[in-house]
């Protein structure tokens, strides 16, 4: 990721990135992969929406994280899940985590 308030300069480094990586990596940039964004869309990254001073959790990421402790509500998952919301303005969603895995928890017994 490059991060830069100078759009035009952004496109123009695209260009001297690929060159490099072609021409001393033999390497190549995924066409649909190369995005230049503003920095107030977020930067999706490893599960999370990351703005400047904040992030969230990506929805999909959220839906697979209630699905699973409904299938398997044993405490070390809720710890796994409860560990990864520590990087982010997830308190809402940590206290809907903490009544689902107690419902489901309990239903299953």
């Amino acid at each position: 990721m490059i991060f830069s308030e100078n759009r035009r300069w952004l496109e123009n480094l695209s260009e001297t990135v690929e060159r490099f990586l072609r021409d001393n990596l033999k390497l190549e940039l995924h066409p649909d992969k190369v995005f230049i964004k503003t920095i107030v869309s977020g930067v999706d990254f490893l599960g999370w929406i990351n703005f400047p001073r904040h992030a969230v959790l990506r929805t999909k990421t959220k839906r697979r994280m209630m699905s699973r402790i409904r299938e398997n509500s044993v405490p070390e998952s809720l710890a796994s899940y409860l560990g990864l919301l520590k990087y982010g303005n997830t308190f809402e969603l940590e206290q809907e985590l903490r009544n689902n895995y107690w419902f489901w928890e309990n239903k299953v017994k």
